[in-house]
């Protein structure tokens, strides 16, 4: 204690309000960590497993947890190993957005595994994406490959003449059934016999 003591003359709805507002900033900057779950099963086939893992990429980088849990059914739970095969591509999948934080484990009929985010690895892939600054002399940078750029094309002119054309040639081609059509009558009558 101070000697001697030391006093501060306050307007305490002011202090309250400050309070309040701190205590307001500190709730917007955190974040609400959710668990999401994606469930596989062992003979799930490419495009799902694909369509999965992209879902479970998006979860990661929102930031939340994911829960991936493989159900088995029957006679797959002697081949636990497919299911384990499925967690490991699916880690490897997400493998620079996400650490396991669960390995997988058998609970039951389902085998499951945790990934949480991974925010360092997620930060270094974001900085590699970002194009490289532009010179200081104000040029744009240059890229290694070569730019390919296809001319403008009058589209009026791109139009072959045969298409171009609207009537046939023949006013009897209009008549004469095509190639490979059968005539189909004008559906009054009955049908022509073959």
């Amino acid at each position: 204690m101070a000697n001697p003591p030391v006093c501060r003359i306050m307007d305490y709805g002011k202090f309250k309000f400050d309070a309040a507002q701190r205590a307001k900033e500190s709730r917007r900057k955190t974040t609400n960590v959710l668990i999401k779950e994606m469930k596989y099963r062992p003979k799930i086939g490419p495009g799902d497993f694909e369509t999965k893992t992209r879902q479970v990429s998006k979860f990661l980088g929102q930031g939340h947890k994911v829960k991936i849990t493989i159900m088995f059914r029957g006679r797959e739970m002697s081949h636990q190993e497919l299911g384990l095969k499925i967690l490991h591509r699916v880690a490897e999948e997400v493998g620079p957005l996400a650490k396991v934080e669960a390995s997988p484990k058998v609970d039951g009929r389902n085998m499951i595994m945790v990934l949480a985010p991974d925010k360092r690895a997620q930060q270094a892939a974001a900085s590699q994406a970002k194009p490289a600054d532009p010179s200081p002399n104000g040029d744009a940078p240059r890229s290694s490959t070569p730019s390919t750029t296809t001319p403008a094309v009058d589209p009026a002119a791109a139009v072959p003449a045969t298409l171009a054309q609207e009537k046939p040639q023949h006013a009897e081609d209009e008549d004469r059934p095509r190639s490979g059509q059968a005539d189909q009558g004008d559906g009054d009558g009955p049908a022509p016999a073959s």
